[in-house]
């Protein structure tokens, strides 16, 4: 009792005693003295174990990753930089190639009318790296890829945002090349990568980017490629047009682990992969701009792929340029390019060409779409109802409505001939 009696006094006497002013009482100068080696003892405890804990790494703090940091007005900008000369290719395709295209031929692929007078010299090629692939408001673009012609060079600037705070300097930079550029070059774009930009633009209250003329790759792919049935990834494409195969590639579905890892963990080692992945992606894109840019006349395109060419023009009623190249694909003879000459053959009127590549066809492959135009064409312009009787009941792709009509149609046309024979 004595001992906490003299304790809780010694509190409330320290309490009431002014700062630097030591108490008379020796019991409690003595115990204040024991306290202050007791506080001593704690700190260096304490200071020991902060010192000794291994702190969490930060991505901001990762120095592994090849990019240069600029101080802005907006932030701390992560920029790599790759100049390239006019011998780099993809594959069997020169990424110069880019620089001097036609620019009419890739506006009438495109089926674009603005692409036709763009300067694709001073075109911006662009792919984005997310965190997601929704394109919600949530998604961000952590790394965006660029590639444009400066003097005797290809650049590939990569702007990486090393942490979710630093989005507006790599938003500042992206803008400043667009409004610098001609015209976007994507692949896929249009429904991802420029819609997304747009938002993150806006959100961070840069302005609307410019409304530039949009080559997106994807779509003249699909109408080149698709018929012969590649698929129109972009790594499908390498392969399969370009003769091209990447190795230890990042897989598209896992760049934004890799990205989230790097966020957690600060480990640069599978975010480079993504860099890489980025690279050649941009780099594709010219090499396939300039590709497809080619003069009919010298086109490096595979028959087959030509007849594509053909069917497109077709499409975009540029009957003359759809005819040439319907004409160099036909040299190897196969059924997809006697299908492009029998469709432009068939659209410039002159059908008797397109019932022989027709009939070609069908001694080839076995073909429903086939059938109807030889269906079509017997009747109405050979006048032979019975040989367009035969398609009909081998089976055709018309609608069963249609192909009940033409085949009533034909039946009475068989049996009016048969009637005039007898007579």
């Amino acid at each position: 009792m004595y001992r906490i009696g003299v304790s809780l006094r010694s509190k409330l006497e320290r309490l009431s005693t002014p700062k630097g002013v030591r108490p008379a009482t020796p019991m409690i100068a003595q115990t204040n003295a024991m306290l202050d080696d007791l506080r001593t003892r704690m700190q260096r405890i304490l200071e020991r174990s902060l010192k000794d804990k291994p702190r969490r790494p930060h991505a901001v703090e990762t120095e592994d990753l090849p990019f240069l940091s600029v101080e802005t007005d907006r932030g701390m900008l992560h920029v790599r930089r790759l100049e390239l000369t006019a011998s780099h290719r993809v594959g069997s395709a020169p990424v110069f190639a880019a620089r001097h295209v036609d620019a009419r031929l890739l506006s009438l692929l495109a089926l674009d009318p603005r692409l036709a007078g763009v300067d694709f010299e001073a075109a911006l090629y662009l792919d984005t790296e997310t965190t997601g692939l929704s394109g919600g408001t949530g998604t961000v673009a952590f790394l965006v890829g660029l590639a444009f012609f400066s003097g005797d060079k290809l650049v590939v600037e990569q702007v990486l945002v090393r942490n979710l705070g630093e989005e507006a300097p790599m938003l500042e930079r992206v803008l400043q090349r667009m409004r610098e550029a001609t015209s976007i070059v994507t692949f896929n774009g249009k429904a991802f990568d420029l819609p997304l930009l747009r938002t993150r633009f806006v959100m961070a209250r840069l302005g609307e980017a410019p409304d530039l003329p949009h080559l997106d790759l994807l779509h003249v792919a699909r109408r080149l490629h698709k018929p012969r049935g590649v698929e129109c990834r972009l790594v499908s494409i390498e392969r399969d047009v370009l003769g091209f195969e990447r190795h230890d590639d990042t897989p598209s579905g896992e760049v934004s682990a890799c990205y989230l890892h790097f966020l957690r963990t600060g480990e640069a080692r599978p975010l480079l992969g993504v860099v890489e992945h980025n690279t050649w992606d941009v780099l594709t894109m010219a090499a396939l701009a300039g590709l497809y840019g080619e003069p009919i006349d010298s086109s490096r395109l595979i028959p087959d792929d030509l007849a594509g060419v053909s069917l497109t023009l077709k499409r975009a009623r540029a009957f003359g340029d759809a005819s040439e190249a319907a004409n160099r694909a036909m040299e190897s003879m196969s059924p997809l390019s006697l299908r492009a000459g029998a469709e432009i053959a068939k659209a410039l009127g002159d059908r008797d060409r397109a019932l022989v590549l027709f009939e070609r066809i069908a001694e080839e492959v076995d073909c429903k779409k086939t059938r109807l135009e030889l269906a079509k064409l017997y009747e109405h312009h050979a006048k032979d109802a019975e040989r367009a009787l035969k398609q009909l009941e081998r089976g055709t792709s018309e609608d069963t409505p249609a192909s009940e009509k033409r085949r009533a149609r034909l039946v009475m046309k068989t049996a009016k001939k048969s009637q005039q024979r007898l007579f």
